[in-house]
This record gives structure tokens, sequence and C-alpha cells, in this order.
């Protein structure tokens, strides 16, 4: 079977095709280095000639609300619209735990603008949100406004490890289109705060982390809730300590 795979030279993109070609399937790895741009379209036709399925983890280059927000419903667009002319019969995308709850964020407003151009498409679909992945944690200090004090939400979220993301999405890709939304998560739930301290440590990172409650997370505050799976989400096996040990080693 010939799956494409847009956004198929990033973390999870990498991961996915080799998994895919190791159970014998023809994948492309479509990225604009590759030729292949859904913002253009240029070389959509070409790389999607005789595909059943194509999968969308490709991520925009720029956070920035406006910016996001035409990459996706650009992307989407074009993308679908080359699928329906070729005849593609499934549409698996990667969204992300919680677009729908955080209408203050940017970058969550642009996912939810994706997943509503997939669904009003007449190709079938499936839709798999996943929680934040393990290897992402050290970036969310990063990403706080006060990068010297570390500070960050301590809300609840059940993070996972990219392998079990990928996992997922290719028993997706290899089955039936749901024409739906699934979830998948890690198997614990953490605080925020607790996770970013414990790799920073990890990486003899000296400084504290300040666990705020009004901290945004890109661009919106969490509760509890925000960034959890409800009822029924698949879950990874692997857990965060086995990871970080083995993170840490492999460094």
């Amino acid at each position: 079977m010939k799956i494409v795979v847009i956004g198929g030279t990033g973390l999870i993109g990498s991961k996915l095709v080799s998994t895919l070609r190791a159970k014998g399937h023809e994948v492309l790895a479509a990225s604009p280095d590759s030729g292949v741009n859904t913002i253009t379209g240029e070389g959509l036709p070409a790389a999607l000639a005789g595909a059943q399925v194509v999968v969308d983890v490709a991520n925009s280059p720029s956070f920035e609300d406006a910016a996001v927000l035409k990459f996706f419903e650009t992307a989407g667009k074009n993308l679908l619209a080359a699928e329906e002319r070729a005849g593609v019969k499934h549409h698996l995308a990667l969204s992300i735990v919680g677009t729908d709850r955080l209408p203050d964020s940017g970058y969550m407003r642009a996912k939810v603008a994706q997943e509503k151009l997939i669904k009003n498409s007449p190709v079938p679909y499936t839709i798999l949100r996943s929680t934040q992945f393990f290897e992402f944690i050290g970036r969310i200090a990063e990403e706080s406004p006060d990068g010297k004090s570390l500070r960050v939400s301590d809300a609840m979220f059940q993070p996972i490890v990219s392998d079990d993301v990928v996992a997922t999405l290719a028993e997706l890709a290899l089955g039936a289109p749901v024409n739906g939304t699934i979830e998948v998560g890690g198997p614990e739930q953490f605080r925020i705060g607790e996770l970013v301290q414990r790799v920073l440590t990890a990486k003899g990172d000296k400084r504290q982390v300040i666990k705020d409650a009004h901290t945004p997370y890109f661009g919106a505050e969490l509760d509890d809730k925000s960034l959890v799976p409800g009822p029924g989400a698949r879950s990874g096996a692997k857990r965060f300590d086995a990871w970080l040990k083995e993170s840490q080693a492999a460094k």
C-alpha cells in the first residue's frame, strides 16, 4: 500500500516512515525539502498519485497567531483538495489533546481550524489527538514568559513518549478511517512544573522552577482538565522515569 507522510522528516514523521516501511509498505516522506509543499501545492499531485493513505504530521514553522492559522488553513485546504482529486481513501492527521478547550491559544485555534477542514472534507478521515511528548517537556520552560526564573504552569497533564504516538499512528494508518477523533496519552499524570523540574535536574541545571497557575501555555491559562485526555483514550506504555533514564544514558 502506498502511504504519503506529510511532514515525513520531523520527529514523528521520520519515525513513522521507518515503521511503515518496516511493515512492507511503500512510504513517501513528503516535505518541502523533497519537493512537496502543501502551502504552494507544489509536488502534491505527483506525490499523491496512487496513494491510499495520507498521514499529516506537519507543523507550522511559526507559532505566531496569524501565521500558524494561515499555515494550517492553507496547507489543509490544498492537501485535502489534492487528496480528493487523487482518490485518497484515508486522511489521518495528528492533533493535540485539549485543542477545543483552549480558545485563548492562537496555536490551538489553528489546530481546531485544521480539524474542521478535515471533518468537512469528503475524504474519509481519522484525527489522532495526542498529549505532549516527553521529548518536548524541556521546551516548556523555554517557552515560559520569564526565561530567567523558569516560571511555568502547574496544571495536570499526561505526557507520552513519541514512539508510542508513532505506534498508534501506524496502527491507525493501516486500519479503516473512523471518521472521528481518537485520543492517546501516556500512562501517568503529572503536574507540568514537576516534570519540567525533573528534566532540568537531570540535565544538571540547578535553577528552580516557579509553579504559577496563571502562567500561560501557548497563550492560554490551563486548568487540571485542559491537557488531560478523556474517558476511553488510548494509553502509551512507556513511563516517564524509564524514558528519562534512557535519554540521559544515551547522552
